[in-house]
């Protein structure tokens, strides 16, 4: 592992990863399986075939309860909470003053009316203190550590779900609801990080090896880890707090602009609407891209990113290789005229200029149930 053993948190499947015979590395503080035996080639092909489960049991989950909790959170964040309909899930930013982004987060509104959030690993901690401190005395902020999170994605996940969860398989995407797995109750949405068709399952911890043993014997269903999780999402387009966006990026900058709710984008109320305006108005000083390396050479996050005059014109916030197209494929931010698809550029890795281009994202198309 990568942290002290005895320092890390295990999840409640932790039995289950090691008899399934996982590598286990340290992440976010907690023990998480990075790949098992079949490997992260094996898994991530697998996902984008078939079906893969992953643990995501490290994020945080919390529960906002009180007729106000969607008027208090959006003063949070630029999406429209207000108009978040019972049985729906959106995708939204809690932001600073100063327009950064202090972490991107899931909200779903339940049938009778809390918000359940699912926060990143990283920020649950800082999340929870931001937004409790920002709470009217009538909206109660309920933690749920004891709650585990599991993700079926791929194109058979709705194949799976539908021999254990009939009603579930005919949700819509970014819908909630809740049902019954292996005789236990479980919140599930349609949502995931892959690009590909899935559900995500909040469950009692106790419960938790239960309805994973129960998943794990369907066919199409097989284990996967953070390596195929970060290769999937990579090839998805999709950020990664910490990496492709953190509290010095503006949305905008980001492409995230799509978050800001039509009424948020007239009454400019929410937390950095200042920046977030120039930004959208002005245009950002740069942009998040996607590039193809020429050749086979993987450029990682950190790596600079060289314009035509040979001036360092932005870097690498994520990249790898993709097993779906069998290239090299990165993330990064550059500056705003060198951020059109097919610029070529370099990248500097070991102190080569290989050659590059700006390719748009996705890499590969997502295949959401619309």
């Amino acid at each position: 592992m990568t942290q002290d053993d005895a320092s890390l948190i295990p999840t409640p499947l932790d039995a289950l990863h090691r008899a399934l015979g996982a590598r286990m590395v340290g992440f976010a503080g907690y023990a998480m399986p990075v790949q098992y035996p079949a490997g992260i080639l094996a898994e991530h092909r697998h996902c984008r075939t078939a079906a893969a489960l992953f643990d995501v049991s490290h994020m945080g989950q919390a529960l906002l309860h009180g007729a106000g909790a969607d008027a208090a959170l959006e003063r949070l964040v630029p999406g429209d909470m207000l108009g978040l309909r019972p049985g729906r899930q959106r995708y939204t930013l809690l932001m600073h003053e100063a327009g950064g982004i202090l972490d991107d987060i899931m909200v779903s509104r339940l049938e009778d009316g809390r918000l359940f959030l699912v926060l990143n690993a990283s920020r649950k901690a800082a999340d929870l203190a931001h937004i409790g401190a920002a709470l009217p005395a009538d909206v109660r902020l309920e933690p749920l550590p004891e709650r585990a999170l599991l993700a079926v994605q791929g194109p058979a996940a709705a194949t799976v779900m539908a021999r254990l969860a009939p009603a579930v398989a005919a949700l819509g995407f970014m819908a909630v609801a809740e049902a019954s797995i292996a005789g236990t109750a479980c919140l599930i949405s349609r949502s995931g990080y892959t690009g590909e068709d899935g559900f995500e399952l909040s469950i009692p911890a106790e419960a938790a090896g239960r309805v994973a043993r129960a998943l794990l014997d369907q066919p199409e269903l097989a284990p996967a880890g953070l390596g195929a999780r970060d290769s999937l999402r990579l090839e998805a387009g999709l950020c990664l707090y910490g990496a492709d966006i953190d509290e010095t990026t503006n949305p905008v900058e980001a492409g995230l602009t799509w978050v800001l709710g039509k009424r948020r984008r007239m009454a400019w109320d929410f937390p950095g609407a200042p920046a977030v305006r120039a930004a959208l108005e002005d245009g950002p000083a740069r942009r998040r891209v996607g590039l193809r390396p020429d050749g086979r050479a993987p450029a990682r996050a950190g790596t600079a990113i060289i314009g035509r005059g040979g001036e360092t014109v932005g870097e690498v916030t994520s990249g790898g290789f993709s097993p779906t197209l069998n290239v090299p494929i990165a993330m990064g931010y550059v500056r705003a005229d060198q951020a059109a698809d097919g610029t070529a550029l370099a990248l500097r890795v070991r102190g080569a200029d290989l050659p590059a281009r700006i390719a748009p994202l996705p890499f590969v198309p997502h295949r959401y149930v619309r």
